[in-house]
């Protein structure tokens, strides 16, 4: 993670809340000083509090970007989330 200033991270959406995985690889790195762009994928339900029910999973000083949800994207769709997380 030392490498990285910036750290994107997606995960299918389940009723409003994050896979358990997605917790687990938040506590398993120290994140301090980065930005989080979390973004979900769903066929019905939307970001719900999963955005901000990661925010427990990460201690130090993290920059989050708003959660977002995006389903069956395009490449110009994943580029204008980038950019607007950026």
């Amino acid at each position: 993670m030392s490498s990285y200033d910036t750290v994107v991270i997606g995960f299918p959406i389940w009723w409003g809340v994050a896979p358990r995985i997605i917790e687990t690889f938040l506590e398993s790195y120290d994140f301090s000083g980065k930005t989080i762009i979390p973004f979900c994928t769903s066929g019905g339900s939307g970001v719900g509090r999963s955005d901000t029910a990661l925010h427990k999973n990460v201690s130090g000083n993290v920059k989050w970007t708003k959660g977002i949800q995006i389903n069956r994207p395009d490449e110009a769709a994943i580029k204008r989330m980038l950019e607007k997380g950026l």
